[in-house]
């Protein structure tokens, strides 16, 4: 069961906690993981702005930045024990959830595990939710990882200095 695993990585935090849990689920299936990161073309032309004669440039830029959130999570899935591979799409034009649709069905991904903020209401009505559209077209099924809320982190934080300057003064 789940033997092969797609995880999208973006380098976030919220994205680490997809992986983390990628990996704690290829441990129990014996399986393993392909860590897939897209450079979109809407983030490209953001990036790019008005200055075409830059475009060379910024693409190598990106595909560095890429490179190095791919074998940062690869270190990760190593040092756990877990077998993983990586790919990079730069291939333009096309939104994000059909490169991670595409990417599963041609792997034979069985599963897929991203992170994500878990908006609702308004906060998701205006930024959207890249999950909820990977989810929608994805071929296989696709867990999504709740990463804790700022507000979630900060209380937890709290709580640890708390029991932690607790244990110091006894």
């Amino acid at each position: 069961m789940y033997q092969r695993i797609l995880v999208p990585v973006d380098g976030s935090a919220t994205s680490n906690c997809g992986l983390e849990e990628a990996i704690r689920i290829a441990k129990l299936t014996h399986g393993q993981l392909r860590l897939f990161h897209v450079i979109d073309d809407l983030s490209f032309a953001l990036a790019l702005g008005s200055d075409s004669g830059l475009s060379n440039d910024l693409l190598r830029s990106l595909r560095g930045e890429a490179t190095r959130i791919l074998d940062a999570a690869q270190a990760t899935a190593r040092a756990a024990g877990i077998e993983a591979d990586t790919r990079l799409c730069d291939a333009f034009p096309g939104p994000v959830q059909d490169k991670v649709a595409s990417e599963a069905r041609n792997w034979g991904a069985e599963l897929i595990v991203l992170g994500t903020h878990g908006r609702r209401g308004a906060k998701r009505l205006m930024l959207g939710s890249g999950a909820e559209r990977i989810l929608r077209v994805a071929p296989v099924p696709v867990l999504l990882v709740r990463a804790p809320d700022e507000e979630d982190a900060a209380a937890e934080l709290l709580r640890a200095s708390a029991s932690a300057l607790a244990a110091a003064g006894e």
